[in-house]
């Protein structure tokens, strides 16, 4: 029981971002490159984290202080990441000609909403793996769920709640990186502020009476933080038909 429950939160939690990197990241080597090194800035901020937390000894109990330097630093290394991008530009489009002599400029990097998709993404996949490994560990037995008089629901409102971080990250991904190159920074402030409204719901996952309320309010905001990424990226009701219409290579990101 404890090996199918492990293997079914396993996938709820990672099985759309796994899809979304088959189908719009993995045939790319660029792509694969800008995911790797974003997940690798997300160490960066989580290891920042971890030595200020370590280093003031007398806040170490408290889960707030913790929480919120933790999403001051993922949002500071977001931005380093977007600026490292940028100055990349010239760079990433040399490796990508296939040959040398060849001046063109790549889709990947005219449409800077699928650099900013997949570095968000990026984000998202380092954070759910290292915000549920150890949840997937205990999953996975021996054991009977709940026999001390915990929570059977904790492991699947876990997995959700990672699903739901994950395409966070992608969706804030997508809107931090335009508002930065508009200059729109009420967008940028809109990003930090639901990352850590969020966040702060993690306080009311050790109560079960508050799961539900604290998933609800999470994909709420998550459908929110799509929408808006949605209509950043020049989505269109037209898109979504295109999207939804079987023919090869639909999914495709132009």
């Amino acid at each position: 029981m404890t090996l199918m429950e492990f293997f079914g939160c396993a996938f709820i939690a990672f099985g759309p971002p796994f899809a979304m990197f088959i189908f719009t990241i993995a045939r790319d080597p660029l792509r694969i490159i800008v995911l790797i090194a974003s997940g690798f800035f997300w160490l960066l901020s989580l290891l920042l984290s971890s030595i200020l937390w370590y280093a003031v000894v007398p806040l170490r109990t408290s889960l707030a202080f913790g929480l919120v330097f933790s999403v001051i630093f993922q949002e500071l290394f977001r931005f380093l990441f977007y600026k490292l991008l940028r100055k990349a530009d010239e760079g990433l489009k040399k490796v990508s000609q296939n040959v040398p002599d060849e001046h063109i400029t790549p889709k990947d990097i005219n449409n800077k909403h699928i650099m900013a998709y997949v570095s968000g993404l990026g984000y998202g996949i380092l954070s759910g793996a290292f915000s549920i490994v150890n949840v997937l560990a205990d999953m996975a037995g021996p054991g009977t769920i709940g026999i001390k008089g915990d929570s059977h629901f904790f492991f699947l409102t876990s997995a959700f709640l990672t699903l739901c971080f994950i395409l966070l990250h992608t969706f804030w991904g997508v809107i931090f990186f335009n508002a930065l190159d508009r200059k729109r920074y009420i967008f940028v402030a809109g990003v930090v502020a639901s990352h850590m409204l969020v966040s702060c719901l993690v306080k009311f996952h050790t109560n079960e009476s508050y799961y539900l309320i604290s998933l609800i309010t999470a994909y709420v905001v998550m459908i929110v933080m799509a929408f808006f990424a949605f209509i950043t990226a020049g989505g269109s009701f037209k898109n979504i038909h295109t999207a939804f219409t079987c023919r090869k290579g639909r999914y495709e990101m132009d």
